[in-house]
């Protein structure tokens, strides 16, 4: 039985609209995570295996896509 997480703060000096995809070049692995322009990376990244992945992020932030 999977237990449902409580929503999680958005992590300080981010918003919903930095979450970005990103897919590796190499390997083709994708990540998700909060994207920080001046650094050119993503933090609190996971990986992404499917796209219930990607709204198990959105819905752990509580975000709309």
């Amino acid at each position: 039985m999977k237990i449902k997480n409580k929503t999680v703060p958005i992590p300080d000096g981010f918003t919903a609209d930095d979450i970005k995809v990103e897919s590796s070049i190499c390997t083709g692995e994708k990540t998700i995570g909060f994207y920080s322009p001046a650094d050119k990376k993503l933090h609190y990244a996971e990986l992404v295996r499917s796209k219930a992945d990607i709204d198990e992020f959105y819905q752990k932030y509580g975000v709309k896509q």
